[in-house]
């Protein structure tokens, strides 16, 4: 069955109308987004933006726009999910996957293969491993459907503060070099030429960069709705 992954800014609003709730990024900040997030507790690790350290846990994304973006992943925070990212990196799955969800002032979301926001990998559902990480300017966090445990791979990397979403979406990394490259992801639901992930791999596996033709800036062709039926029917 097909699902659609949704973000939303309120927890309020997806429960009063739910099928309505993927409309509601796109509405201005309330002003959940202007308080303080509460200080994280002291059990869970704080981000080292070191590349050269715990190389493991750094997931890199060779994007269309000819740029690197380097994410460190937290197993800390939230283990199954670092896991399940690190496991479908190294098996190519992210490989060619465009930014299908990109909202400006919000975030930009990826890792479905079939490019509609309802796919996702065979592997199954991840339970929710909620934390109290704040959503901010670079987090990386788990897309998901209504129900809690239902992030498989999508993901969505944050624009600009968002602390409705915290607890409520599975926080599990942050960009630690490259934002201004994620600041340059073409816009769209999905867009008429989006961002690619040219190659996702991790650190320690020392695997070679795309070559600079791939990486080159280049235009994409733009997905069409038959594109969209025949990714939907594949499902």
């Amino acid at each position: 069955m097909l699902k659609k992954f949704l973000l939303a800014t309120a927890l309020a609003a997806m429960a009063a109308t739910p099928t309505l709730a993927q409309d509601a990024p796109e509405q201005a900040a309330d002003a959940t987004e202007q308080a303080v997030p509460s200080r994280p507790s002291s059990n869970y690790a704080t981000i080292d933006y070191n590349l050269q350290e715990d190389r493991d846990n750094i997931l890199f994304l060779d994007l269309s726009n000819g740029r690197r973006v380097a994410i460190r992943l937290m197993p800390d925070w939230a283990p199954n999910h670092v896991e399940r990212i690190k496991t479908l990196a190294r098996q190519g799955f992210y490989d060619g996957v465009i930014f299908h969800r990109v909202i400006e002032g919000f975030m930009a979301q990826t890792g479905d293969p079939t490019g509609t926001g309802q796919g996702g990998s065979e592997l199954p559902d991840l339970e929710e491993e909620f934390n109290p990480m704040p959503h901010v300017r670079g987090s990386v966090s788990m897309a998901r459907a209504q129900s809690e445990d239902s992030a498989n791979s999508q993901f969505f990397i944050v624009f600009y503060p968002r602390f409705s979403l915290d607890k409520n979406y599975t926080n599990f990394g942050r960009v630690i070099e490259g934002m201004d490259a994620v600041d340059t992801i073409v816009r769209g639901e999905p867009p008429t030429n989006p961002t690619r992930i040219v190659q996702a791999s991790i650190a320690s596996d020392n695997k070679p960069a795309p070559s600079p033709a791939a990486l080159a800036p280049q235009p994409e062709q733009p997905i069409t709705a038959a594109d969209l039926r025949a990714s939907s029917s594949q499902d």
